[in-house]
């Protein structure tokens, strides 16, 4: 910053030296034959110009460095604030926007130092001192000279309003764009199995098309603007010549001050054209900000105000009237109630909606609890470290995550302190290790985005590996054996076993047939748990749980 200002300061002064020397070597030299002095005058200038690239290089790159500088402070903020932001943020918020606000707006904010703010003072006080010579030196002169500048001013805030209008509607584009594209790439499957590809691609040009027109719009302003400003400047070198020409006919001005205002209003306008491009810099740059630190203003954060290091849990887990709920208003848990002993396997069961995903999440502590205590060895879940407590949970969900890169740093997560050692013998001992085998280059394949290289079994199996190679003392099965065929479950119901053995297990599962052997089952209905028992109790007591029961075994059989 030091820098930037001091050679903004330095380049205001250099700005006026050449003008000077000019109207010097004309009407001092020139006129009196002095060859010597001139050429003097002319190593000076030549000295000055190069003096002034110097200063202008030392310029722009302080300028764009603290630029950079500042996107790479600010990015690194917005990143980290967007990791510690609730669930409940990404449910409601299109991932493309939050796109456009990590990258192109902090882009657009690196302006607001490389070609808005401090360009606007480096012009300032070019103007200013430019101004302020040609009064001194010629005060008639510079009154003709300035009788185009309202003008001038005018055709200036009438351009900065329209390009800050366009420029407005290139950024809601932009971020449109880029949350239908996230979108619909992301859901492309769906896409073409619905044959919607035709109606997308319409929605797409209409997108496109609205960022074309703002971009058209913007051009349209400057292709407009700027020969205006070259006619009123020209109308304004015209006047000098005009009244500068008779001032020295009749004595009262020199040609060399009619050349140096020549070059004076060259400099005077230069930055005045450049002016309202400035200010709409600082306001793109400054619209960005304002939506940034909208974002890092945002305080839905998981705040982990537990001060307890639990260590290694021994997983006795107790849930009193636990109530909660994605939107203010509507409960999807009601009074929950349950106690789980440590190294027991439980199961929930329940038809689609009836809040198994959201015990999960709450006991997860992904969703904070609305009312009632969750315990884990009698102390609140929210007591507890974050990270500490999750080191001692394993989360594995139906639908399984997996980022670009081997098979190997999605099980580890690039976890140094997992040795290959580790992960290679616990897949052997659960038989994970002979799929992985049969990849190409074994725990070095490439799964590719969202681990699209792989089949739904294939993810499952990698994700129990992931949650087992971590150790986790409470394990959370979410539908982790549904929708795979049953050579995949077998291996998988073999390292369920290895898994859960020893572990406070909590399994949900919509195949009765998987969890027959849990010590217990907790069947749910509307947010409530509306039975509980083993699974020949449930089945003896003929209820909710039985009737599941009931109607899987028949669908089993008529398409068996």
């Amino acid at each position: 910053m030091v820098g930037t200002v001091f050679s903004a300061l330095l380049l205001s002064y250099l700005s006026i030296v050449r003008p000077m020397l000019s109207q010097k070597a004309v009407d001092g030299f020139i006129q009196n034959k002095d060859q010597v002095a001139l050429w003097d005058l002319t190593l000076a200038m030549l000295g000055l110009l190069v003096g002034e690239a110097l200063v202008r290089y030392v310029y722009t790159i302080s300028a764009n460095f603290l630029g950079q500088k500042a996107v790479l402070a600010l990015r690194k903020q917005v990143y980290q604030h967007i990791t510690k932001l609730k669930l409940r943020f990404f449910d409601q918020t299109p991932i493309g926007t939050l796109t456009t606000r990590t990258i192109n707006d902090i882009e657009t904010i690196a302006q607001i130092f490389s070609e808005g703010l401090l360009n606007i003072i480096s012009d300032v006080l070019v103007v200013v001192a430019v101004l302020l010579v040609m009064f001194l030196e010629n005060w008639k002169l510079t009154l003709v000279t300035l009788t185009t500048f309202p003008l001038m001013m005018l055709a200036t805030y009438i351009f900065k309003e329209a390009v800050k209008k366009s420029f407005g509607d290139v950024r809601k584009a932009t971020t449109e764009l880029n949350a239908f594209l996230q979108e619909r790439i992301v859901g492309m499957l769906i896409i073409q199995l619905f044959s919607r590809e035709k109606r997308e691609r319409q929605t797409f040009v209409e997108i496109n098309t609205r960022l074309n027109k703002a971009n058209m719009d913007n051009v349209f302003y400057y292709s407009v603007f700027f020969p205006v400003v070259e006619v009123i400047s020209s109308a304004a070198l015209g006047l000098l010549i005009w009244y500068g020409g008779k001032e020295a006919l009749a004595g009262f001005a020199t040609p060399g001050e009619i050349i140096a205002f020549i070059m004076y209003i060259n400099i005077f306008f230069r930055p005045v054209r450049m002016l309202a491009d400035r200010f709409n810099n600082l306001q793109m740059g400054l619209v960005a900000s304002e939506r940034v630190f909208a974002l890092l203003d945002n305080q839905e954060q998981m705040h982990d105000e537990g001060t307890i290091d639990c260590g290694v849990l021994t997983g006795n887990i107790d849930v009193e009237n636990l109530e909660f709920e994605y939107l203010a208003g509507q409960k999807v848990l009601h009074g929950i109630s349950f106690s789980l002993p440590a190294g027991q396997t439980w199961a929930v069961v329940g038809s689609t909606g009836s809040g198994k995903t959201s015990l999960i999440n709450v006991l997860s502590r992904a969703y904070p609890i609305l009312s009632g205590e969750v315990k884990v060895d009698g102390v609140k879940i929210q007591d507890y470290q974050l990270e500490a407590y999750q080191k001692n949970l394993g989360v594995i969900l139906q639908d399984v995550f997996l980022f670009s890169g081997t098979v190997l740093e999605n099980i580890t997560l690039k976890n140094a302190e997992i040795p290959f050692e580790k992960v290679a013998d616990v897949a052997r001992k659960t038989g994970i290790d002979q799929f992985i085998q049969r990849l190409p280059g074994g725990y070095e394949y490439q799964v590719k985005e969202r681990g699209s290289a792989l089949s739904a079994g294939q993810r499952q199996l990698i994700a129990f590996l992931r949650a087992m190679v971590y150790n986790p003392q409470i394990l959370i099965l979410d539908e982790a054996t549904a929708n795979i065929d049953s050579l995949t479950e077998e291996i998988l119901q073999k390292a369920t076993k290895a898994i859960t053995a020893g572990r406070t297990s909590l399994v949900i599962a919509h195949r009765l047939s998987t969890i027959q052997d849990a010590d217990q089952i907790l069947v749910m209905e509307k947010g409530k748990i509306v039975e509980q028992g083993t699974h020949e109790s449930l089945l003896a007591a003929q209820g909710r749980y039985s009737k599941l029961y009931k109607k899987q075994y028949q669908f089993s059989e008529i398409n068996g």
